[in-house]
């Protein structure tokens, strides 16, 4: 929200000579972050400047520049290059000189370009910070300034050497995007007097007033989408007359662009006092104005001109002319429709000041994509009481400026929107949370200055006022009283640290997978944990699999992910698209987080009470609630594993570096799993997809994606990933591991070649070599695979290098073979193998 000074210093009395970023200092105090300061950056000479005349001359370029003579209230004129054409000769301009300086630093100075010696330039609206407008230059008549000649200074004229303060305002503190707001809080910050401009007095409502219904019949929560509707009538407006001068000027100043009397009224008063409101053109509306949900199948065309298909949620303005509530007007609290706009020829206005749902804005914002300054106010909470008052400044100023013809109506106020909460807190409530010793008088006062009603003696009860709907409970009433009495009383103390037993088994082991997986060469990154739905279909996931068992959030940050994700790969995929779109082909990235597997047994969770501890049997409500949570590590490779080089060819990522990872995660824990060949497991493909197990239990699986997922997912192709499942590791390894003894006797070496059929998995002949060969083998490790003649079709040869050795002797020649025979014996009679000659 941006602030002009001399339009804060309109409400709330501000020191002589008090620069924006003193201001800023000020609110900093009571938490109003600073995000900018804007103005004063320009530096004289800037003058006003008559074109006496100018001549066209096309370039090379194509393009046509106007070598003008300018008037600037010297002796002689000036020539200045323009690229701009819509002025004309006699035309009141700005004109900067040399030696002056723009907003941004850009400094002027007298420059030879197209063939002339350009002295200075004529400025647009953007060039001098006045807004975004940079299609041509000012006409200062069109701006209003008719009594002004060459030579005066344009700084003053313009308002340039006003400042600006912009705060960052956050979701609790929506009363903070007003003027009304921010004058409130700088009183706050350093006593100054404060005037507030919504104590006017408002007319009595009438019984022949514009008719309203408020007809919701789906609330939210049981709370109606709108509770309160003040609609004002003013006949006789003049629609082409422009708003003053002043008023566009401090809509710039605001960030906002002048767009008609109408439109620049309604959007003055929602900045000043912070309530939005709405102008129709009340010839094209027909009687009675009915609030209501939408129906499916409707549809309303917004003022950005497009249709938009509504949803049952959608709260909306509708008139009668087919009908009661026949016709769609507006989104409530969000943007009008086109069918009643204000156009060149309206005479007769409906103004509308009306109190809508938070929520109800918030989600038809972001169901539509629309995002307003009026549902940005509407969403965060406005004045409840302040629809009538908003209604009357607006009519005010109409009257004023609006034409010699202008009458008013009677007044409709419909509805009665809620009051501020009303909070019961100890009186040291606020000491005991803050840590300060903050006496009951130091509490009554803070709350009493931002307009609580405070009374009680020990227990206080106080009624909020109604501009602050963020306070409901008494911790939001402790927060204002550190604020008020100030952050930075409040000591920076450490904790200390309790004794403890240091990190669990989990955590170890959490750690040490991290970091074996980063000295792999593998990336952790950390991806949000939702996902769409569609990432499902992507996957090629069975109808029946347990992982489209997803738990869809209540209030979704981006309703195209509206669910908790089931497994690392759906969210991790998107972090390796994001890269490789940026040119990151040669990628090996991982992700240890928990994934969300709800089994639709969860029971409900309940509402404890905040004010008390919740009871066992709440508890473990809660806790049953709480959906099964696993603990995960996922990995993505992509591109070169092995780039290439002067003395090396390189190598692309396989399936083996997939698997490689996920038993590299095992290891961490001394822990090596069970490899078994997986023919059916999306996402992976079929013939290159390795299933782990640990004791029998599922540890994961590893491998290469589906090339029609990889399609799917726009991933690069042979694109191999795995994910694990890390409680499973943890709770295998949840024993103490006994040391091994380190035998200082000689190893024996044995290679053995056994030639089994194709669908014989090498893991199978392994296993079969190692039950065979006793205690004394110390490792076995396939080395190679040969599949060519002479080996017979629909065969192959499995290389295994045999290593034994005794802990007490040096082993003999007759026991090693011994030992060897007995393991091919094994490998024979498990698998088919034949020891090759």
């Amino acid at each position: 929200m941006r602030a002009p000074l001399s339009w804060l210093a309109e409400y709330v009395e501000l020191p002589k000579g008090a620069t924006a970023l003193e201001v800023a200092a000020d609110l900093v105090k009571v938490g109003l972050e600073e995000e900018a300061v804007h103005g004063g950056g320009v530096t004289g000479p800037l003058v006003v400047a008559r074109v006496l005349e100018f001549t066209p001359e096309k370039q090379k370029n194509g393009k046509t520049i106007r070598w003008c003579q300018v008037d600037v209230g010297e002796a002689e004129p000036r020539g200045i290059v323009c690229g701009a054409g819509n002025f004309f000769e006699g035309d009141l301009v700005v004109a900067v000189l040399p030696g002056a300086e723009l907003p941004g630093g850009f400094k002027i100075a007298a420059r030879k370009t197209y063939g002339h010696k350009s002295d200075g330039m004529i400025c647009s609206a953007l060039e001098l910070g006045l807004g975004e407008d940079h299609d041509g230059i000012i006409r200062l008549t069109e701006w209003g300034f008719d009594e002004v000649k060459p030579g005066d200074d344009a700084i003053a004229l313009l308002g340039l050497a006003e400042e600006t303060v912009e705060v960052n305002v956050t979701p609790d503190r929506g009363y903070c995007f007003s003027l009304r707001g921010i004058a409130r809080e700088y009183s706050h910050a350093t006593g100054a007097a404060f005037t507030d401009p919504a104590l006017i007095e408002v007319p009595a409502p009438a019984a022949d007033g514009f008719e309203v219904e408020l007809d919701d019949q789906a609330p939210i929560n049981g709370v109606l989408g709108g509770d309160r509707f003040v609609a004002r009538v003013v006949r006789g407006v003049d629609a082409t007359a422009s708003s003053p001068r002043w008023m566009q000027r401090r809509l710039e100043q605001a960030g906002m662009r002048p767009i008609s009397l109408a439109v620049d009224v309604t959007n003055y008063v929602m900045l000043a006092v912070g309530h939005p409101l709405h102008a129709f053109d009340l010839d094209k509306l027909v009687a009675p104005i009915v609030v209501r949900r939408a129906v499916p199948g409707e549809q309303l065309t917004t003022l950005d001109d497009v249709k938009r298909k509504l949803d049952a949620e959608d709260l909306l303005v509708t008139d009668s002319p087919e009908g009661r509530g026949s016709r769609v007007l507006s989104l409530a609290g969000v943007m009008g429709g086109a069918s009643s706009e204000v156009s060149a020829e309206t005479t007769n206005l409906l103004v509308e000041a009306a109190h809508w749902d938070p929520i109800t804005v918030a989600r038809t914002m972001r169901r539509h994509k629309l995002s307003t300054e009026a549902g940005k106010r509407y969403e965060r909470g406005v004045d409840t009481q302040l629809a009538d008052v908003a209604a009357e400044l607006t009519v005010r100023l109409l009257v004023e400026y609006g034409g010699p013809a202008v009458e008013v109506g009677p007044v409709t106020d419909v509805g009665v929107a809620a009051e501020g909460a009303v909070i019961e807190m100890a009186a040291d409530f606020p000491a005991r949370v803050v840590g300060l010793d903050y006496t009951r008088e130091e509490v009554v006062s803070s709350l009493e200055q931002i307009g609580c009603e405070v009374s009680g003696s020990d227990v206080l009860t106080v009624k909020a006022p109604s501009w602050r709907p963020d306070l409901g409970v008494g911790v939001d009433l402790a927060e204002e009283v550190a604020r008020l009495r100030g952050y930075d009383q409040i000591p920076s103390v450490l904790p200390v640290a309790p004794p403890g037993g240091g990190l669990t088994h989990g955590q170890r082991l959490r750690r040490s997978v991290a970091r074996s997986l980063a000295e792999h060469g593998i990336v952790e990154v950390l991806t949000y944990p939702f996902m769409s739905g569609s990432v499902h279909d992507a996957f090629g996931l069975p109808k029946d699999d347990e992982r489209r068992q997803a738990l869809r959030l209540a209030n979704p940050l981006s309703d195209e992910q509206p669910y908790m994700r089931t497994s690392l790969l759906a969210t991790l995929v998107d972090a390796v698209k994001r890269n490789v779109s940026r040119g990151n082909t040669d990628l090996a990235v991982y992700e240890i987080g928990s994934v969300t597997r709800p089994n639709g047994t969860e029971a409900k969770a309940g509402h404890p009470q905040a004010g008390s501890r919740p009871s066992d049997a709440e508890l473990e409500q809660l806790d049953q609630a709480i959906p099964h949570q696993p603990l995960r590590a996922a990995v993505v490779m992509t591109g070169q594993r092995e780039l290439q080089g002067w003395n090396s060819a390189g190598r692309a990522a396989d399936w083996s570096d997939a698997l490689e990872a996920a038993l590299l995660v095992a290891r961490a824990a001394k822990i090596e799993p069970t490899v078994v060949k997986d023919p059916d497991h999306a996402p992976w493909h079929p013939g290159r997809c390795a299933r782990l197990e640990i004791d029998g239990k599922l540890f994961g699986h590893a491998g290469e994606l589906h090339p029609k997922v990889v399609a799917a997912l726009g991933l690069p192709p042979r694109t191999v990933a795995a994910e694990v499942d890390l409680d499973v590791l943890i709770q295998a390894s949840g024993g103490i591991v006994p040391a091994q003894p380190i035998s200082t006797f000689p190893l024996a070496k044995e290679d053995v070649a056994l030639v089994v059929k194709d669908e014989v998995q090498a893991q199978d002949v392994h296993a079969a070599l190692v039950a065979g060969a006793g205690q004394l083998l110390e490792s076995a490790r396939l080395f190679d695979v040969y599949v060519q003649a002479p080996i017979e079709e629909g065969h192959k040869s499995l290389a295994f290098a045999l290593r034994f050795r005794a802990p007490d002797r040096t082993l003999t020649a007759e026991e090693t073979a011994a030992a060897r025979d007995a393991a091919v014996a094994v490998a024979a009679e498990r698998t088919g193998a034949v020891q090759r000659g």
